[in-house]
Formats: C-alpha cells, sequence, structure tokens
C-alpha cells in the first residue's frame, strides 16, 4: 500500500485573534466556523483556513513571507476593492504569471496572502 497525503488544511499565526477572525469574516463574506483564543477554523469548501494565536501556548514563530497561504477568487476586481475596505497592503501587485493574475496583500496580523483568479 502507498503512502497517500492529502492537503486540507493550512494555518496562519496571528498575533490578535479577535481582530484576525474579523478581518478574515469580511474578507471570505462568512462567519468563522470555530471559534478559540488558540485555534479558530473557517471551512471553505471543505478546506480547513486555519488561525493560531502561537503566543498562547507559548511558541515562539519567526515571520516571513517564503511560505504563503495561496486562495484562488473569482473576480480579482471584487477582491481588490474589499482589500482597499479592509485596508490591506497590496505588497506585490497584480501580475499575470502563466494562466493566472496574481497579487499578495498582508493581512491585518502582518502574514502576506497570495489571491489568484484564473486569466
Amino acid at each position: 500500500m502507498e503512502l497517500e497525503i492529502t492537503v486540507n488544511s493550512l494555518y496562519i499565526c496571528v498575533k490578535d485573534m479577535d481582530r484576525a477572525i474579523s478581518f478574515y469574516e469580511q474578507l471570505f463574506e462568512r462567519t468563522v466556523d470555530k471559534k478559540d483564543d488558540i485555534f479558530s477554523i473557517f471551512i471553505i469548501r471543505g478546506f480547513r483556513f486555519c488561525l493560531f494565536n502561537n503566543s498562547k501556548v507559548n511558541e515562539t514563530v519567526i515571520w516571513g513571507d517564503n511560505c504563503l497561504p495561496s486562495l484562488e477568487v473569482n473576480d480579482m476586481n471584487k477582491l481588490i476593492e474589499k482589500l482597499k475596505i479592509l485596508k490591506a497592503k497590496i505588497i506585490f501587485p497584480l501580475t499575470k504569471i502563466n494562466e493566472n493574475w496574481v497579487l499578495e496583500f498582508t493581512d491585518s496580523e502582518g502574514n502576506d496572502i497570495e489571491m489568484y483568479c484564473k486569466y
């Protein structure tokens, strides 16, 4: 039997859980599925997008941008409008890469997030 690996979730570290939940509820236009001071979860089409407050369990993290969550959207213009409302800084401008339009922004907690839309 071969080893099977399924990617069905990711988490990002947050500094302020309430602020992070508010940001992502507005971005995703949905309420958080599981709210917790340490680990909160949004379930999006079966995929778990999680928020982890590492300071609550005394885990040290190195903040950086070498591993980016990459989320697909269906309308890049609507996303850009929403990012303006959320005051999220676009750190990689809208660029066509292969068959996608791609941009990156910084969320309320300092995490860099990539969003893309099929061309």
